[in-house]
């Protein structure tokens, strides 16, 4: 627990540093596949810290995400099992007994999540306070239609990051207390309402 606290304070102090473009990135793009700590955490003080570069904060943290679930993606889908759906390789055992998020349980009971629920399972962890790795790397193990992945990861990515940054943008540190608060509560709700009127849309349809 300590570990994880203080590589915690250590991302708060990469708000600090002169190169925050490049730490966004990196913490954006490690984090869809092992790191840890989630990248609101830098992206918040960064755009406190300059305000007026609210969206482009958004952005890279957008598309290095992406870029790390594209990476995560093929781990899963060229270096996670010994023997194909039966047997979970050296570095999948690796992953599951340090990075947290990943663990043998949460892969066996999201397989059957993806046959019903494919996009929405990727689009709700990529927006959520899910752990985005364990889609990422689940989605290329189980053979999840990579396009499909794509549009869900981007679609669900950018709206969380570029929401974080707008709220910034708009309101300032009045505004951090409620992000750090609610939104995450805010955008599962959010998911959960727009998940369900999708699943009424199409028993009508049916």
């Amino acid at each position: 627990m300590n570990l994880f606290k203080n590589i915690y304070n250590w991302v708060l102090g990469l708000s600090k540093k002169k190169n925050s473009e490049f730490s966004i990135s990196f913490l954006s793009f490690s984090e869809s596949f092992f790191f840890p700590i989630p990248p609101d955490v830098l992206l918040i003080p960064l755009c406190l810290g300059s305000r007026n570069k609210s969206f482009y904060f958004a952005f890279l943290c957008s598309v290095s995400s992406i870029a790390g679930g594209v990476f995560g993606y093929f781990i899963g889908k060229t270096l996670w099992w010994s023997v194909p759906d039966i047997e979970y390789s050296a570095l999948a055992n690796l992953f599951f007994e340090y990075v947290p998020g990943l663990t043998i349980d949460s892969f066996n009971k999201i397989k059957n999540l993806y046959e019903e629920w494919n996009f929405w399972i990727v689009f709700t962890a990529g927006f959520t306070p899910i752990p985005f790795k364990l889609i990422t790397i689940s989605s290329g193990t189980f053979n999840i239609n990579f396009f499909m992945f794509i549009i869900a990861s981007a679609l669900s990515r950018s709206a969380r990051f570029f929401l974080l940054g707008a709220l910034i943008f708009v309101f300032g540190e009045k505004i951090r207390f409620f992000i750090e608060k609610y939104f995450n509560l805010l955008v599962i709700l959010f998911t959960i309402l727009l998940i369900t009127g999708f699943v009424v849309i199409k028993l009508f349809i049916d």
